[in-house]
């Protein structure tokens, strides 16, 4: 990598996988301050259905600032215009050598990429976004496609998060020379070292959660919302009760549920029907507290109709456990291998999730086997890599500047 050029990072507001990174990024080096539209980091999720506050610092460790507040009654419209005029000033008095953004459709992501452009600084793109997360009937897609391969001829280079992501550009006509893999990855060290930590007090941790004594526990993380599609889990477990396919001479799986939403009455109503005393509900939990939960587990499914990434995944890998998930979760190419760490079974069939779920549950083995390949999979998809892949994308930029 050659000299490492200034960067001026935009992102909508601080986000609790971010921050690890960028901080990774600084301290190997990557010249760059973060400029954000809003900075509180405290907010009502209306999925989850309560106030969140991150227990982790989201603005430490690196340089960024927040643009100034706008009216709260702004259109969409205004409040591109409005952030637009704040950036072009900050873009003049900064002058980056290269700007990256993270997203493209808020009103904050669209009027950075066009001050970026106006002030001809090179522009990098960063989303998640894959083709199966585009909605719409054929004539919208199709429109969808015209629209950003147009908008997409303007960039400099694309941080692709992952394979799907990749094919996405791909298909947009963006040239594979412009696309550098920046994995979509967690904070691999906190989590392995928190897991580490919490293992001398799993049993009292199973204990206190009423957890039956030497059941397998499988564990969902997320909101519980339509789209995570937990139901399928519970009725994909209540088929294999049903059928008494499962050791007979072993406690059933226990499923401990880790997250909050609109959906929890019906899906406590839904486990009390198909698997009554299975499930255990324990809501939302920040994240200092994630690591605990991950290394309870002996296995981490996540079912979801969308998805599009799923780094719910990446944190359960730190655990070393195998994973199972839908094949509408975005990650699952690049980390979910099929027969050596996990399976991944189309969406809403739970027939497909049972029979994929029944082998893990009652071969221990099987379990150890997979979650070692799980741990050995994710060591290779970290901030490493991004911090890797950034630099390659830099490169070349600075090459089309020069």
């Amino acid at each position: 990598m050659g000299r490492m050029i200034t960067i001026l990072h935009g992102l909508a507001h601080p986000v609790q996988y971010q921050s690890p990174l960028i901080r990774h990024l600084v301290a190997g080096g990557v010249d760059m301050e973060v400029v954000y539209a809003r900075g509180e980091e405290k907010y009502f999720d209306p999925e989850f259905g309560c106030e969140i506050a991150w227990d982790l610092p989201l603005r430490e460790g690196y340089p960024s600032q927040v643009l100034p507040t706008a009216a709260e009654a702004l259109s969409a419209s205004d409040l591109r215009k409005f952030y637009l005029e704040h950036l072009l000033e900050l873009f003049a008095s900064k002058r980056p050598e290269a700007a990256w953004l993270h997203g493209w459709s808020h009103p904050f992501e669209r009027a950075f990429w066009e001050a970026a452009l106006r002030m001809g600084v090179p522009l990098m793109i960063r989303g998640d976004t894959n083709l199966g997360r585009v909605k719409g009937g054929l004539p919208r897609r199709l429109c969808h496609r015209l629209y950003y391969s147009w908008r997409f001829r303007r960039v400099a280079a694309f941080l692709a998060v992952g394979s799907l992501n990749k094919a996405l550009y791909r298909s947009y006509g963006v040239p594979s020379e412009k696309i550098f893999l920046t994995p979509y990855a967690v904070d691999n060290a906190f989590f392995q070292r928190r897991i580490r930590e919490a293992r001398e007090e799993r049993e009292s941790l199973r204990d206190r959660l009423g957890l039956r004594p030497g059941s397998p526990v499988i564990l969902f993380c997320g909101k519980l919302i339509p789209l995570k599609n937990l139901p399928a889990v519970i009725r994909a477990l209540g088929r294999l009760s049903r059928e008494g396919s499962l050791n007979r001479e072993a406690p059933p799986p226990s499923l401990l549920v880790v997250g909050d939403g609109a959906e929890r009455p019906a899906l406590e109503r839904l486990a009390a029907d198909e698997i009554p005393g299975w499930v255990k509900f324990v809501g939302f939990r920040n994240q200092t507290e994630l690591p605990a939960l991950y290394g309870l587990c002996d296995l981490f499914v996540l079912p979801s109709t969308e998805e599009s990434f799923g780094l719910a995944v990446n944190e359960a890998m730190n655990a070393g456990v195998p994973v199972i998930v839908s094949d509408k979760v975005g990650c699952w190419p690049d980390l979910v291998k099929a027969g050596l760490n996990g399976a991944v079974f189309e969406a809403q069939d739970v027939g497909a999730l049972a029979d994929v779920l029944r082998p893990f549950l009652t071969d221990t083995k099987l379990r150890s086997v997979a979650g070692a390949a799980s741990l050995e999979i994710i060591n290779r998809w970290s901030f490493d890599e991004d911090l890797k892949g950034l630099g390659e994308a830099l490169d070349f930029v600075g090459k089309g500047r020069a």
